[in-house]
């Protein structure tokens, strides 16, 4: 069995950071790509950032310049660090991987950027 777990949410102030985790755990060898979701209230689900095993990075418009994904292959952990953070930023954040076929994703963690 594989599970993710993701951590590092919270409240804060725009213009504020934040870093989030998730692990991986489990049966698991190796972990080609590694993404980060979010799904706001009443919004469909964006695909926020994806890395590859060797470190090969792609973001969505509206993080770029904001947002740095990086992974620990190591420890099977995905990392989110979230800097100028606005209100339009607030979502639960999912970390989603791909294993033999079978897509896993986290619980998701709550972030919520104030005005």
């Amino acid at each position: 069995q594989v599970q993710l777990v993701e951590s590092g949410g919270g409240l804060v102030q725009a213009g504020g950071s934040l870093r989030l985790s998730c692990a991986a755990s489990g049966r698991i060898f190796s972990i080609n790509v590694m993404r980060w979701y979010r799904q706001a209230p009443g919004k469909q689900r964006e695909l926020v950032a994806t890395i590859t095993y060797d470190g090969s990075t792609a973001y969505a418009d509206s993080v770029k310049g904001r947002f740095t994904i990086s992974r620990d292959n190591g420890k099977n952990t995905v990392y989110l660090q979230m800097n100028s953070l606005k209100p339009e930023d607030t979502a639960v954040y999912y970390c989603s991987i791909d294993l033999r076929g079978v897509n896993y994703r986290g619980q998701g963690t709550q972030v919520t950027v104030s005005s």
